[in-house]
């Protein structure tokens, strides 16, 4: 599983942290504890120490998730009265689930944390395109020019798509006018041609470094993504909110500045406060 950072956590950080933490609960088990009781009083140790570190560091669900689960609660909760237990062999045995259980999804979390550094250490910027933009600009979405909306050149750009943003244009799509329904429509036409694989990356647009030649201005490649929801994940009742939420939660993980585009003003201030770079356009941006 992916947990989620908080926003300004060092990604590297918080893989050392997962590391330390799956050591330390791996180590219970060779421990030389000599009864059950004592080794029940190690776990819960750890785990209160695990929960004090991550909770600085990641959402309160990942936290449940990877610490705080039915089996700790069970531990926890039974813990007088297992001091008081002749038989070893329960505890020993509740521990032991649990303790492999807590091994395999440290790995597991860290595992998907160096996995998607990997993926996001590419170079070049990041960028959110608001739904507006996808509906607004005066270009259709494979033609906009997406280095001139923010303000570079030859940089590569890649376009996160949180899947809000798909479902939002599905209702669209659905509901809206006249125009906003064709928008909406061959917006969702080109994410599905060009991401086959909605788990991966795409090419959106390949670089062009010959413009110059003819006059016109060299650009960088652009990539594609989607960005699903993690599992569990309980939306925010509005839609611009939770774009920014999407935002602020992966800015962490790519490990720089994302930049959201917007022709809302609303949606450009709510960014703002929420630590995001955000650039507004005019209506005749484009």
């Amino acid at each position: 599983m992916l947990v989620t950072p908080l926003p300004g956590v060092d990604r590297r950080g918080l893989r050392a942290a997962l590391r330390d933490l799956q050591t330390s609960v791996g180590n219970l088990h060779s421990s030389g504890l000599s009864t059950a009781y004592e080794r029940l009083r190690a776990y819960l140790d750890w785990a209160n120490d695990a929960i004090q570190t991550l909770s600085y560091q990641i959402s309160a669900a990942d936290v449940d998730r990877l610490v705080r689960t039915k089996g700790y609660e069970t531990l926890l909760l039974g813990l007088g009265r297992f001091a008081a237990t002749d038989d070893q062999r329960v505890v020993n045995g509740l521990l032991q689930v649990e303790l492999e259980a807590r091994v395999s999804a440290f790995e597991a979390a860290r595992d998907a944390l160096d996995r998607q550094i990997e993926r996001w250490s590419t170079l070049g910027r990041f960028v959110v395109l608001d739904t507006s933009v996808y509906i607004n600009h005066p270009e259709k979405f494979e033609e906009m020019d997406f280095a001139r909306m923010i303000g570079v050149c030859e940089e590569p750009i890649h376009i996160l798509v949180p899947i809000v943003i798909v479902d939002e244009l599905d209702g669209l799509k659905q509901n809206g006018r006249d125009k906003v329904r064709w928008r909406a429509g061959y917006t969702l036409a080109i994410l599905d041609r060009v991401l086959q694989n909605p788990t991966a990356q795409a090419r959106l647009r390949e670089q062009d470094f010959s413009t110059p030649r003819s006059g016109g201005i060299p650009r960088g490649e652009i990539t594609i993504e989607l960005v699903f929801d993690q599992p569990g994940h309980v939306r925010l009742p509005i839609n611009d909110d939770e774009i920014i939420d999407r935002v602020a939660a992966i800015q962490p993980l790519a490990g720089r500045d994302i930049t959201v585009v917007t022709f809302d003003t609303g949606f450009s201030m709510r960014a703002r406060q929420a630590g995001l770079v955000a650039i507004k356009l005019a209506q005749s941006d484009g």
